[in-house]
């Protein structure tokens, strides 16, 4: 596939997957349609030798897998499906100056000034009463735009390009319509929407709900030679993308394992996340003997794919000089001795010889020794699990931002590699 049909794919997924639960549930159908088998956690399994299966928790995470010889090691490939973002509170309604607000808690680690003058719509789970009295989920997406975050003029803030300060608090609810008609209640707009997305519903009351702000603007391949891709949510749903492309394109012959879940950018602390029970359940139920489990956990390996940061050409000051990932160039092998990241010398040539097998180029990061570093879900699930793993991500700028870029070959390089290594027939 060349990267313009891989770029194509890849828009079409993030346009539609504007929350964690939206992704989930992108996955989860794609996989369905190519003959995975879709489980429920709350009912007993019937795993067959050469199955394929995918289970998901919370709608916001999933574990698919193929089971061939679980004695030659399982292939992991790791991602999350979260990202920064504004998420509306539970009592949001703001009435300001004629305007009508929602009140919005930061999600992450999300960077401010890009989600101003956006055109912003609204997505996620709505849980609400039937009128036969039980209780349901869907999911919703306004798709248009329905809200703006406005900047102040710079006449009435004139120190604004040497020093911005933004308050969440104050300076983030979007505005979302006049408050000149009767007073508005989100919990009555969200029964309309959801009437409207899903006529099968028959919502008595709202009750509930996990909403985020996204940017409406599609994701486009730009630059003169079409060099680039930029889109929201880059970081990780690019990730999730690949491992899910690279499942599907495999043979199917070996015992594989695509984990994505949710919570990462907020720490992974939660029974979907990384740093939850989620993997480890699943593992328990694939490999009941806890003996053989550990002996087959031994054998395996896990690539973790979150998105590094490229050298930036205006800072490049803020990359050490030898370890300045580039666009365009290949996928990029994240190290850090303080095991922020959980590569070692092993599993990084591993992903080198990977690399080299399929022709993709292959870069390397360690942060300038005078600056913090970010992490992953690869050391959480390795110390969890005692599974030896790579960390490797697509090199981007803009990272946490509401608009990412990356280089417009480096996902097809992703897939390409990620591919190779569900067909690897022997690990180290």
């Amino acid at each position: 596939m060349n990267h313009s049909a891989t770029n194509h794919q890849l828009a079409k997924f993030i346009q539609t997957s504007p929350t964690p639960f939206h992704a989930t549930l992108n996955m989860a159908n794609r996989l369905v349609a190519a003959g995975f088998e879709q489980l429920d956690e709350r009912a007993d399994w019937q795993l067959q030798p050469g199955g394929r299966y995918l289970v998901t928790r919370n709608g916001s995470s999933m574990i698919a897998f193929t089971l061939g010889n679980l004695e030659q090691g399982l292939r992991l490939v790791g991602a999350h499906t979260d990202s920064p973002c504004l998420r509306v509170k539970p009592q949001p309604e703001i009435n300001q100056q004629g305007l009508w607000q929602l009140g919005v808690e930061v999600y992450g680690g999300a960077l401010f000034a890009p989600w101003f003058d956006r055109d912003l719509s609204l997505a996620g789970r709505v849980t609400f009463r039937t009128s036969h009295g039980d209780m349901q989920s869907r999911l919703i997406d306004f798709r248009r735009p329905i809200a703006t975050i406005p900047s102040l003029a710079i006449h009435l803030n004139r120190g604004v390009n040497d020093a911005l300060s933004i308050n969440a608090q104050t300076d983030l609810p979007p505005i979302v319509a006049h408050c000149l008609e009767p007073e508005r209640d989100l919990r009555d707009i969200l029964r309309t929407q959801l009437i409207h997305e899903h006529a099968d519903c028959s919502v008595e009351q709202v009750l509930d709900y996990e909403l985020s702000f996204y940017d409406t603007q599609p994701p486009s391949t730009l630059g003169l030679e079409d060099d680039f891709f930029s889109s929201a949510r880059l970081d990780n749903l690019l990730s999730c993308h690949a491992g899910l492309t690279a499942l599907l394109a495999s043979d199917a012959g070996q015992p594989c394992i695509l984990v994505c879940t949710d919570h990462e950018e907020v720490g992974s602390s939660s029974a979907c996340g990384a740093d939850g029970p989620f993997l480890e359940d699943v593992l328990k139920r694939i490999l009941p003997d806890e003996r053989e489990r550990i002996r087959s956990i031994q054998r395996s390996i896990l690539i973790s794919a979150d998105n590094a940061h490229a050298v930036h050409p205006n800072f490049a000051d803020r990359h050490d000089g030898n370890h300045g990932p580039k666009l365009n160039a290949g996928p990029v092998i994240k190290i850090n001795s303080n095991q922020r990241y959980a590569t070692n010398s092993e599993t990084s040539s591993f992903f080198r010889e990977l690399c080299a097998q399929v022709q993709v180029p292959v870069q390397s990061f360690v942060v300038r020794s005078d600056m913090g570093c970010g992490s992953t879900i690869g050391p959480i699930t390795a110390s969890r699990l005692g599974v030896r793993t790579v960390d490797i991500g697509v090199p981007t700028f803009a990272m946490h931002s509401i608009r990412e870029m990356a280089g417009s070959r480096d996902t097809d390089y992703l897939i390409r590699v990620l591919t190779q290594f569900f067909n690897a027939t022997q690990l180290i």
